[in-house]
């Protein structure tokens, strides 16, 4: 089977692995725990308790995408043989920190990023097999698992950047002789890349950056610390106040750069207890969520914890979210635009009655945003964000109300070949917006007179159709509290953007000009922009 877009071979890269003896358990393991599945328990209607049986990764991409294993005869493939597009390949980079089978060093981010070169210089011969044909249309897709993601990035933005001062080395490599090399030269054979729980901006533990003890740091923590990523990464200084080491720089497409997040605290595996309590709330127990995605790029959030039974990597959650981006047919981009928002009745006469004094009401509030996308048919979400899950978004009165700043909800791909119901052709999704009502601060005191926190500002789950043709998509959307579950009679307008995307707009909340609109209430839209993906170019 020869080289076809979207299926290109995927590699693995594992993420970080602290002591000698996590070390030799990675790498005793075939495929570094990309093979590892999960049993999930339900409840069925009688409130049995039901297996859900997860295979792994691995397998349901054998499953579903045709995709094969990279091993045979105990080893990878002799370069000699030839292997398909669509195989799994694991980036076994671990094994030079091996005592058992390696040299039981440690290696820097740059040297893993220059082997991981190596390896996708391999994998390239295998398949192509000397056809320069084959080889200019060679890509492989990067999937990353937590410090993976770094060093993937540390690839893309040093090495094929910048390549090696090492003239012989940089030859090795297949880099140009000069540098810095552009992201049009594809220097990088990358077609997209998917991290799960990648600390993209280091990693923080009781609200201070992880430690760079240097010499004295036998396990390499100071790879999470933002100074020494800014280093790795060859980024300039810093901009921003909290020193951000989230940019791609212009190394890599953001659009091709999937980052799912995990918000699921609580059930990290048990090893990392100390790290659980650290990171609290708003992380997967490990890495918080704002530092779980780089900046520009596609993300989801799916209550899953940073590894262990309840981890993301081995979870049907995340590997729909990874097959979709991967092979998907359409990108949808959610976003949550607020037109106003009403105060409680008893509160607006007190910032009236301020204003016709010519006085401004110093008052301070942050709304809960809670969100979640699922395909129809499905058992599990695409996207979640929710308040009891300590993941909502947090949006502050000034930036939401004041400055109508838009809020990102998430990103989202469709799969026709993923579709549970055969009957129809449409793909279809639902997505669920609440806000809640909060607690309003007036001069710095809580405001109590009237007041329910807690409750909706707004609620509603919009569910879509989207239809699909060769000159055009077309898309029915409706609302829960309209038609009821499920329903879409609307017909939405679309909107050309100048990047080749499509925009819709969902009218949310009461109308414009409504006699008595509910108090505190929304209203506001949803922006979805959608576009075609993985089309052929």
């Amino acid at each position: 089977m020869g080289i076809e877009q979207p299926f290109y071979p995927i590699i693995y890269v594992r993420g970080f692995a602290a002591t000698q003896g996590e070390i030799e358990d990675t790498t005793a393991d075939p495929f570094m725990g990309f093979n590892l599945g999960a049993t999930k328990i339900r409840q069925n209607y009688e409130g049995k308790v039901v297996r859900f049986i997860f295979e792994s990764p691995l397998l349901r991409l054998m499953k579903d995408e045709e995709y094969e294993d990279c091993y045979r005869d105990g080893d990878f493939l002799p370069i000699t043989q030839a292997a398909p597009a669509r195989s799994v390949w694991i980036f076994r980079y671990y094994e030079h920190a091996s005592e058992a089978i390696g040299e039981g060093t440690r290696q820097t981010i740059p040297e893993i990023a220059q082997d991981l070169r190596r390896f996708i210089l391999r994998v390239r011969n295998n398949i192509c097999q000397g056809d320069p044909t084959a080889a200019k249309d060679f890509r492989v897709h990067l999937v990353a698992h937590s410090m993976g993601g770094l060093i993937c990035r540390c690839y893309l933005q040093n090495l094929c950047v910048h390549g090696t001062e090492d003239k012989a080395l940089n030859a090795e490599l297949e880099l140009p002789s000069k540098a810095p090399f552009q992201p049009a030269d594809s220097v990088h054979l990358v077609d997209k890349v998917f991290t799960y729980a990648t600390p993209h901006n280091g990693i923080d533990l009781m609200g201070f950056n992880a430690p760079n003890l240097g010499a004295l740091d036998p396990f390499h923590v100071k790879n999470f610390n933002r100074e020494v990523i800014r280093e790795y990464l060859k980024l300039p200084p810093s901009q921003s106040s909290d020193d951000s080491v989230r940019s791609l720089n212009g190394a890599f497409p953001p659009e091709r750069f999937f980052c799912l997040v995990g918000t699921n605290y609580r059930d990290y595996d048990a090893l990392y207890k100390l790290s659980r309590r650290a990171t609290g709330e708003m992380s997967d127990g490990l890495v918080m969520i704002k530092n779980a995605a780089v900046d520009d790029a596609p993300r989801a959030f799916v209550h899953r914890s940073h590894s262990g039974h309840f981890g993301i990597v081995n979870s049907e959650e995340g590997y729909q979210n990874l097959r979709r981006f991967l092979f998907g047919d359409v990108r949808v981009e959610a976003t949550l635009v607020a037109d106003e928002i009403l105060l409680p009745r008893t509160l607006q006469v007190r910032k009236d009655e301020a204003e016709r004094q010519g006085n401004e009401l110093n008052l301070r509030a942050s709304y809960q945003i809670e969100t979640t996308a699922r395909v129809r048919g499905a058992t599990y979400y695409l996207h979640e964000r929710k308040v009891d899950q300590a993941s909502a978004i947090l949006a502050s009165y000034d930036e939401f109300v004041k400055q109508r700043r838009p809020q990102y909800l998430f990103s989202g791909y469709l799969l026709k070949r993923a579709k549970a119901s055969t009957a129809d052709t449409a793909l279809a999704f639902a997505i669920r917006v609440s806000i809640r009502v909060p607690m309003y601060e007036i001069d710095k005191k809580f405001w109590l007179d009237e007041h329910f926190e807690g409750g909706f500002v707004f609620d509603d789950t919009i569910t879509f159709y989207v239809r699909s043709r060769a000159d055009k998509t077309s898309i029915k959307y409706g609302l829960a509290s309209v038609l009821g579950i499920g329903e879409a009679d609307t017909d939405a307008t679309p909107l050309a953007l100048p990047d080749g995307s499509t925009r819709i707009e969902i009218p949310l909340g009461f109308k414009v000009g409504e006699q008595n609109p509910p108090r505190p209430g929304f209203r506001g839209k949803l922006r979805l922009d959608y576009a075609r993906w993985n089309a052929a170019t």
